[in-house]
């Protein structure tokens, strides 16, 4: 592991078709979401409509339904589907020997 990347936590604590929010300091919460199929993503936790807290969404398949008004929004892209236009900023994530790492930068700037 390189500084680069921050380790959040062994992937076994992110419920599968859920997530977990990691803090950052003077800036806002990243979302962690773990799919049905063991695949992780990383999102800025808020909805691109209203700010919702999409780390309280119901995961399905690889989307996320914001809980506030039930925009889809993809977890690879951050993109709102179907009719709804909006983006939520990505950070990047890996999973290295079941530990979960985000891209240190990539969350700073997101938080910002």
């Amino acid at each position: 592991m390189t500084p680069d990347w921050l380790d959040i936590g062994w992937l076994d604590q992110i419920p599968v078709r859920g997530s977990r929010t990691v803090p950052v300091v003077g800036g806002e919460e990243i979302a962690v979401f773990r799919t049905g199929d063991n695949q992780v993503f990383a999102l800025a936790n808020r909805c691109p409509h209203k700010g919702g807290p999409l780390s309280q969404g119901i995961v399905h398949g690889h989307s996320v339904a914001c809980p506030l008004h039930n925009w889809n929004i993809a977890l690879a892209t951050g993109s709102a589907q179907g009719e709804d236009k909006g983006c939520t900023p990505v950070v990047p994530v890996k999973v290295v020997s079941g530990r979960v790492l985000i891209c240190r930068a990539s969350a700073l700037r997101v938080a910002a």
